[in-house]
């Protein structure tokens, strides 16, 4: 009996572990998506919006897919290394990497501009696997929650700075 208990949870713990975790937010900006696409891309503007930004690797490169950056953030009241390796640069329209930052799932983005009216959404989208054990309960828990928080932090920014550039 124990054996076949053993064996159901290892078969639920695969399944489980296999779960990707999809994160999403949007907001509207009351500016062109050309302008909006223009200062995010642009890595120069990255410490004015990207919360926990302390500075971009000098060898960084963010123009086209393959090109690499290092950004060191403060997390948790310490630096740490996001490696992120452009995958799509749609000019006006999607801008996707994956990234890699010790102590955390490596990661898959997606930065979604779309053209509304007179302004445009700006969507993000963060997507992982969950590592297995402890550490994989707190990538379902913990994990999606930091990162709404950031996404928001990021869109408050955002709207400073936007608002400043009209």
């Amino acid at each position: 009996m124990q054996k076949g208990l053993a064996h159901a949870f290892a078969w639920l713990r695969s399944i489980v572990s296999s779960w990707m975790t999809r994160v999403e937010a949007a907001r509207r900006f009351d500016l062109p998506v050309e302008r909006g696409f223009a200062f995010v891309t642009d890595p120069a503007n990255w410490s004015r919006f990207w919360p926990g930004f302390i500075r971009l690797e000098e060898a960084s490169r963010w123009a086209a897919p393959g090109d690499t950056a290092t950004l060191i953030t403060r997390l948790l009241g310490r630096e740490r290394a996001l490696t992120m390796t452009l995958t799509a640069f749609e000019p006006n329209r999607l801008v996707t990497y994956d990234s890699v930052q010790p102590g955390l799932p490596n990661t898959s983005h997606e930065r979604h501009f779309e053209s509304e009216g007179d302004g445009f959404v700006y969507r993000l989208v963060v997507e992982y696997e969950p590592r297995g054990g402890i550490t994989g309960l707190l990538d379902r828990i913990l994990l999606p929650v930091a990162i709404r928080r950031i996404f928001s932090r990021t869109f408050d920014n955002l709207e400073r700075e936007l608002g400043r550039s009209q």
